[in-house]
């Protein structure tokens, strides 16, 4: 970006000088502060090897209509080298059934629909767990609920919890800043995401509890250091409540993960991981007293940037997406999610999502990047930026440190206005031509869009209302009511609520009914307008 007077700043801001030297770094190259790879604290990378020994995680994002549909989706990517990532249709991710009247029109449109037990059967036939070895989704609120349904349909497969991963959202937080697919009111959902790492950690030690995710707040419009800032303060948060709950840091960090942008800054995203990964050591290590070097890993799940995407000249999107991945690669992340060139208008075609993909199995295959641990390290320019990047995030941290921590400051506003102001500061950059998004406001066409796009079935909502009626007749109906009424006797009494849960997913409760019995005790969550 170069503003009227010719200065050159990166995406955040920050004033990038013609050259860079070694007075720009001073100790950066001191092994103490920056360094091995593998070792604290973690800047170069949290493996030794890295790519060397074992590529990250590719993930493809793939889920809509019903679980049959989504099915045949979960194998092609399976087929093409990506592992399991089920979108959810919103109605799904606000706990509401799909023949409830606020789901109308939304049912299957940007996900699956997912009502019970029987629909993730479904979406899993032909699919052992063992076999999909990770599996991740979008799933805040439901959180518990999503975790039941995954120990339920493991015991149907006769498929060992241990023989598998699963990596959940469970960030509710993030929910009150950035995307307001929150059901409770803020505390007792933070309660909730904390009973789901509790039980994770007494029963299923190997899966990701919590991925606490910064990518829906920097697509909302924060900067990357307002990114990082507000998901290490979340992440605080959620350990503190852990650790106040009598868990061990050491138990449950280590299985912790971080979703995060990779957007078009390449220099600025790689400092951005490198930064993240150093800061986060020192915390877990001074702050919460972690002796594992596990727990002081921080394991980056990177996601290209859908903001970045334009529906002018979508081709152009591939380009868009291949710079990304690389900055993510070259930033040392553990798993990787390519969006798709057609993002920008619908639910990607298999056919964008087949370039996605290999977009990932090119970059580690052709590009040579792979072949050296922290390639970038020790260049001037990403060392200082690595450098600024852990102070201005510190500053920030400090800043809602005396607020009262995340929780107090999502409450006051703080996040979502600072959010706002930056994404109202980029969209004036983009309309006076300071920020260049090319296609959309420097080198336009009159174009024919030369891509297919997906479209959705229009009589989904009818064909899964049907299927949620079938459920609810061949069900032990009294079974459930009981069952229901446990799940709020726990909640009331401030148990974990995973165990109650779990008994009515098995006995083909919905995730509505669920959500209804927890919100006669929680209540729901109303947002106030946040002034700008």
């Amino acid at each position: 970006m170069v503003s009227s007077k010719g200065k050159f700043f990166t995406d955040s801001g920050f004033e990038v000088k013609k050259a860079y030297t070694p007075d720009d770094v001073k100790d950066a190259h001191d092994l103490k502060i920056l360094g091995n790879p593998g070792e604290y604290p973690f800047t170069r990378g949290i493996y030794p090897d890295m790519y060397r020994a074992s590529s990250w995680t590719k993930r493809q994002y793939g889920g809509y209509e019903t679980a049959e549909n989504t099915n045949k989706r979960l194998k092609f990517h399976l087929g093409h080298g990506a592992s399991v990532v089920i979108a959810l249709d919103l109605p799904t991710q606000l706990g509401l059934d799909s023949d409830n009247p606020i789901a109308e029109g939304e049912v299957g449109k940007v996900g699956v629909a997912i009502d019970s037990l029987k629909d993730l059967e479904d979406l899993f036939e032909g699919i052992p767990l063992n076999t999909a070895k990770r599996v991740h989704t979008t799933a805040n609120a439901i959180s518990a609920i999503w975790i039941s349904m995954l120990i339920a349909l493991a015991e149907k497969q006769k498929i060992s919890t241990s023989d598998f991963e699963i990596s959940l959202h469970n960030d509710i937080l993030k929910e009150y800043v950035a995307r307001g697919t929150y059901i409770f009111p803020i505390r007792p959902s933070l309660k909730i995401a904390v009973d789901v790492i509790q039980y994770c950690t007494e029963r299923t030690p190997n899966w990701c509890p919590l991925t606490v995710c910064g990518y829906h707040m920097r697509e909302a419009g924060a900067n990357a250091i307002q990114e990082m800032a507000f998901t290490i303060a979340n992440a605080i948060a959620y350990i503190q409540n852990s650790i106040e709950r009598g868990m061990e840091i050491d138990s449950f960090a280590s299985q912790l993960q971080f979703q995060l942008s990779a957007s078009m800054d390449l220099f600025e995203e790689v400092s951005k991981f490198r930064a993240s990964r150093r800061l986060w050591a020192k915390i877990m290590k001074e702050r919460f007293g972690a002796k594992d070097p596990k727990s002081m890993s921080l394991k980056i799940y990177g996601v290209t940037s859908g903001a970045s995407l334009t529906a002018q000249q979508p081709l152009n999107n591939i380009v868009r997406i291949a710079l990304e991945g690389t900055a993510a690669v070259l930033g040392g992340v553990q798993n990787l999610l390519t969006l798709c060139m057609d993002e920008g208008y619908s639910i990607p075609t298999e056919e964008a999502s087949r370039v996605s993909i290999m977009t990932q199995h090119i970059i580690e295959h052709e590009s040579g990047i792979t072949k050296t641990v922290d390639p970038l390290g020790g260049s001037y320019y990403v060392e200082a930026l690595t450098n600024t990047f852990e102070e201005e995030i510190l500053k920030y941290i400090d800043k809602i440190e005396k607020m009262g921590g995340a929780v107090r400051a999502i409450e006051n506003g703080f996040f979502q206005k600072e959010i706002a102001e930056n994404a109202f500061k980029q969209q004036k950059e983009i309309e006076s031509g300071e920020r260049v998004i090319v296609g959309l406001n420097k080198y336009k066409i009159e174009e024919e869009v030369p891509i297919k796009m997906f479209k959705v079935d229009p009589n989904i909502q009818k064909k899964q209302m049907d299927r949620l009626k079938e459920v609810k007749k061949n069900r032990n109906n009294d079974r459930v009511k009981k069952i229901l009424k446990n799940i709020k006797d726990s909640a009331n009494d401030g148990e974990n609520i995973v165990p109650s849960i779990l008994n009515a997913v098995k006995e083909y409760a919905t995730i509505g009914e669920i959500t209804d019995s927890l919100k006669d005790i929680f209540g729901e969550h109303r947002e106030e307008m946040i002034s700008i």
